[in-house]
């Protein structure tokens, strides 16, 4: 019976390890052969509970972004330093690893059902459906679900909501971040818009240099800061504050993401 165990969202255990181990070797390489990911933060993985852990990132692609991080956790739980060498890390994978995606975009095929499968916590999105703008409550469910995983494991999730850069941050995270009070890890990433299209599963470019930094966790007050201080906190945090824009124009700091101008193509 043990073969058949479950998670809280009844994913068969067995299952979701042999899909993460495929989905690990088939990627591999979209971060350590066709492109280089450079990394920061291992030992900051290596000293998290086991459970309750918010990781908040800015967001480029709707999944490279993810396996990426799929990869550097478990690579940096199995000893590796600053690096994903040796895939041997993919045999055990942590499987109590989640990601907060919108139902409507795992939805849409085969493989983003596989994808889901292997770890999204599914929401329905308030401010966008079908391409269109829309103004809906948030689903008590969708909150529900995160607390689960989150009671489960560890959780990514991308506040802004978009792969456009300079977004505001949803306030939900912060909400989220009150009631079940975890530990909030800020993720900075860079050059997957670069390497990937936007979906992030065909390589766009290659020969660029991705990067991935794990911060220390965030020093939050639950019971007495306010829902907007944390925003800002966050903002700070994974460097989406609107004072970034007040040291490089806007325009300008678009054009280096488009054309690499902070970081060179390495072969």
């Amino acid at each position: 019976m043990g073969l058949f165990k479950k998670n809280p969202f009844g994913h068969i255990l067995f299952l979701k390890k042999w899909l993460i181990r495929s989905l690990g070797l088939i990627t591999h390489q979209r971060y350590k052969g066709f492109n280089t990911l450079e990394i920061e933060g291992s030992e900051i993985i290596r000293n998290l509970p086991d459970r309750k852990v918010l990781f908040v990132s800015n967001h480029q692609t709707y999944f490279a972004d993810v396996v990426a991080m799929f990869h550097v956790f478990n690579a940096s739980l199995h000893g590796r330093d600053d690096s994903i060498k040796n895939i041997g890390y993919l045999w055990n994978p942590k499987l109590n690893i989640y990601y907060v995606a919108a139902a409507e975009t795992m939805r849409k095929s085969l493989l983003t059902k596989v994808l889901a499968y292997v770890g999204s916590v599914s929401i329905e999105r308030t401010w966008r459906a079908e391409g269109k703008d829309v103004n809906r409550q948030v689903k008590m469910s969708d909150i529900t679900n995160i607390g689960t995983a989150l009671n489960d494991g560890w959780v990514i999730t991308f506040p802004q909501g978009t792969t456009t850069p300079w977004k505001p941050l949803r306030k939900g995270t912060a909400h989220i971040i009150k009631r079940y009070k975890p530990v909030v890890v800020p993720v900075v990433i860079d050059g997957f818009r670069r390497s990937f299209d936007k979906k992030g599963l065909l390589i766009k470019k290659k020969g660029i240099l991705q990067s991935l930094v794990v911060k220390e966790p965030l020093e939050i007050d639950y019971e007495n800061e306010s829902i907007e201080s944390i925003i800002e906190k966050l903002e700070y945090a994974i460097e989406q504050h609107p004072s970034f824009l007040k040291v490089i124009p806007e325009e300008e700091l678009l054009a280096y993401e488009e054309k690499n101008k902070q970081r060179k193509w390495r072969s």
